[in-house]
């Protein structure tokens, strides 16, 4: 028997959830959506949301999320990316700043979020095995 599964949404945490919610928000080019008792969500447009949780009682524990984005709206990103001093980084490592990569045939790069979140934008889904 084959089962589906798709993801619903996900927590984000962070030290101030409206903070990184706005700043994911404006960079991917989406709003924020009204609270949801703790949660402060971020429809990705895919039915998947983004739930930032405020967490201040601890070190957030940085994360990585990768958004496939369409290749049209990426050079904007960038550009909102330079618009905010965020330095972006062709590798995951942010060993080459204010580059982007072309795997598999596409474009990404790198940036963290006010948490330091690694955060991803692809043109092209990674080639897997």
């Amino acid at each position: 028997m084959t089962t589906l599964a798709r993801l619903d949404h996900t927590a984000v945490y962070a030290s101030d959830r409206r903070r990184s919610a706005e700043f994911l928000a404006d960079v991917l080019g989406l709003t924020v959506g009204a609270p949801f008792g703790p949660f402060l969500p971020v429809d990705l447009g895919n039915g998947v949301t983004l739930d930032y949780y405020e967490k201040r009682d601890e070190p957030i524990q940085p994360q990585h999320y990768a958004f496939l984005v369409p290749e049209e709206a990426f050079d904007a990103m960038i550009a909102r990316l330079e618009a905010r001093g965020v330095t972006y980084y062709a590798d995951p490592s942010h060993t080459e700043p204010a580059r982007i990569n072309h795997l598999f045939g596409g474009r990404g790069a790198y940036f963290p979020d006010p948490d330091t979140h690694n955060m991803e934008i692809l043109t092209r889904p990674y080639a897997r095995p």
